[in-house]
């Protein structure tokens, strides 16, 4: 097991990817911010949902959720379909403008991280994939699990005999 050290240390370099997030959202669209790049990636990814599906796998509420897929929509990058199972619900599902919307976003990515780790080797890169998924796994779907309160690090110490 890794040294507390490398545990600080690690938390550290995780929270500088904070500035990276940051980074690759300065490249977005004017009109499409973080928000609803993450409703188009999200229904890109496992397809046409309902909305509260999408608020699980955003890992907002639903009054946030409701915000951005209204502003996709209002673009014209989704439509809300009846729900055939519940008519009270709506089906979330990309349009051919959301697609295209879509593939714009991928490559304005694809190019920042193309631009940015230009000096490193394709095999540096598959390592960072291959350890950012694992680090993933390793904590599992954190979007439904309880928050618990982090363990109490004891400090060792020394302890001398007691004097007589």
């Amino acid at each position: 097991m890794a040294e507390r050290a490398q545990f600080e240390e690690l938390a550290r370099q995780l929270s500088a990817v904070g500035a990276v997030k940051r980074d690759m959202g300065r490249i977005l669209p004017p009109d499409c911010p973080a928000g609803s790049a993450a409703v188009l990636t999200l229904l890109g990814r496992h397809g046409d949902m309902r909305m509260s599906k999408l608020a699980e796998l955003l890992a907002v509420d639903m009054s946030v959720t409701s915000r951005h897929v209204a502003h996709v929509a209002a673009r014209g990058w989704i439509e809300r379909l009846p729900d055939p199972a519940d008519k009270r619900s709506r089906i979330l599902r990309l349009t051919p403008e959301g697609l295209e919307q879509l593939r714009e976003l991928s490559r304005r990515t694809t190019h920042l991280l193309a631009e940015r780790l230009a000096d490193w080797t394709d095999d540096e890169v598959g390592q960072l994939i291959r350890l950012m998924t694992r680090l993933r796994d390793s904590f599992g779907d954190c979007r439904s699990a309880p928050v618990r309160p982090p363990a109490p690090v004891v400090e060792e110490t020394t302890r001398t005999p007691a004097s007589t």
